[in-house]
């Protein structure tokens, strides 16, 4: 069974592996849609995987900051593309989030989207 919250945030980056002259490689902004799965069995004293507020805490923590930034300016997020923003959340996440499985990350006004599943294991 998987439980599903989703967050909002609008933020600015560069990308200066695009080729000089590339839209891309000046500031931009984009509308981010995050949406964290967590798997598990329900509890059978609670009822629930997790605790939506203990959930909710969790995404807030990570919203705050990314919302309104520049994301080339947040420590360990590396070039900020759709992948490495995922592979950054899922890192602040893990800690607070023991069944965390996945990490959906959406700019919908361009159609784009990654999808990803945390480390590989053995």
């Amino acid at each position: 069974m998987k439980l599903r919250r989703e967050f909002l945030f609008d933020a600015a980056h560069h990308l200066a592996s695009y080729e000089e002259g590339h839209p891309n490689r000046r500031i931009h902004g984009h509308s981010f849609r995050v949406r964290v799965s967590i798997s598990g069995s329900p509890d059978a004293v609670t009822g629930q995987i997790m605790d939506l507020d203990q959930f909710k805490a969790a995404l807030d923590r990570v919203q705050i900051r990314l919302d309104h930034n520049l994301l080339n300016d947040i420590n360990d997020l590396g070039l900020p593309t759709l992948e490495n923003i995922s592979i950054w959340i899922w890192n602040q996440l893990r800690p607070d989030l023991p069944g965390l499985s996945e990490i959906e990350i959406y700019r919908d006004s361009l159609g784009q989207s990654v999808s990803y599943q945390g480390p590989q294991h053995g």
